[in-house]
């Protein structure tokens, strides 16, 4: 007869091991991945892909207007949308608490944070795209905004409620209205906690590909026009990627080298720099 005892070791020796299994898959799959991106990549990197811009096939050319293009249309997205997830968390966190309209709000972050890029692509395509009659930048900058204002919001709203309630009384009894005890005392707490939930954001929409490909759509020549259709590496590599030119790909395959290795940097940039500090009781 097993006691209870061994039957439990058993079965947790049995859990540790698949799910050491499991991340062994993981970690193979991730591993290959990054070999084959490295690999192909890293033969494409060189001076010129940082100084020319994309050209037809079999003419030597660079990634240089769809990486400002990127940078620009990443920037206008975080200046959208940003400021929008920041307030809205901060209405959910002190305002709004168990209120309806603060149960509505958080359904309908909760069912934007879980909305395919793609539909968020195409929706702003008809209520942008279609009515302009034309791509552009902005398109593409509102889609992404899209993606960082439930990321943003979230993020705000959890850090906000973090803070001990004993910070914000302390200043109402000094006599600091309310406005003033949320930015000058519970967002200076929270600060670094918010900071990473916009940089959190930002390496969330850096490889999007789907929403620009129904907004921003993609430039093969020079332009820093956010109201015409706009170079980007997320498309560029897409359209590279399914070219059948050889110089294309390994554009490709420099492009996709670059946004990983920013993704990569960025994410450990915050977990080093950026690290949530629990407040003071």
């Amino acid at each position: 007869m097993i006691s209870l005892y061994t039957k439990r070791r058993i079965t947790n020796t049995v859990c540790l091991t698949l799910a050491g299994l499991m991340m062994f898959i993981g970690l193979a799959c991730l591993i290959s991945i990054l070999y084959g991106l490295v690999k192909n990549g890293l033969s494409g990197l060189s001076f010129t892909l940082f100084t020319l811009n994309t050209q037809a096939p079999g003419i030597a050319g660079g990634l240089k207007n769809a990486m400002v293009g990127s940078l620009m249309i990443l920037f206008y997205a975080l200046i959208i949308g940003a400021p929008i997830g920041l307030l809205a968390g901060t209405y959910l966190a002190e305002f709004g608490k168990k209120s309806r309209l603060a149960k509505s709000i958080q359904f309908a972050n909760d069912i934007l944070l879980s909305t395919p890029s793609i539909l968020i692509g195409l929706f702003v395509y008809e209520i942008i795209v279609v009515n302009a009659q034309h791509f552009s930048g902005w398109a593409g900058a509102v889609a992404l905004a899209f993606i960082v204002i439930p990321i943003v919001t979230r993020t705000t709203e959890e850090i906000f409620l973090l803070v001990p309630s004993a910070l914000r009384e302390s200043a109402f009894a000094l006599g600091a209205a309310k406005w003033k005890v949320i930015l000058q005392v519970v967002l200076r707490v929270s600060r670094t906690g918010v900071m990473t939930g916009v940089l959190l954001a930002l390496a969330r929409i850096s490889g999007e590909t789907a929403p620009l490909l129904f907004t921003a759509l993609n430039n093969q020549f020079w332009s820093v026009n956010m109201n015409q259709p706009m170079a980007n590496l997320p498309s560029v590599i897409f359209q590279y990627a399914t070219s059948p030119y050889a110089d294309w790909q390994q554009l490709a395959w420099a492009g996709a080298l670059l946004i990983t290795a920013c993704v990569l940097g960025l994410n450990i940039f915050i977990r080093i720099f950026f690290k949530q500090k629990p407040p003071l009781t």
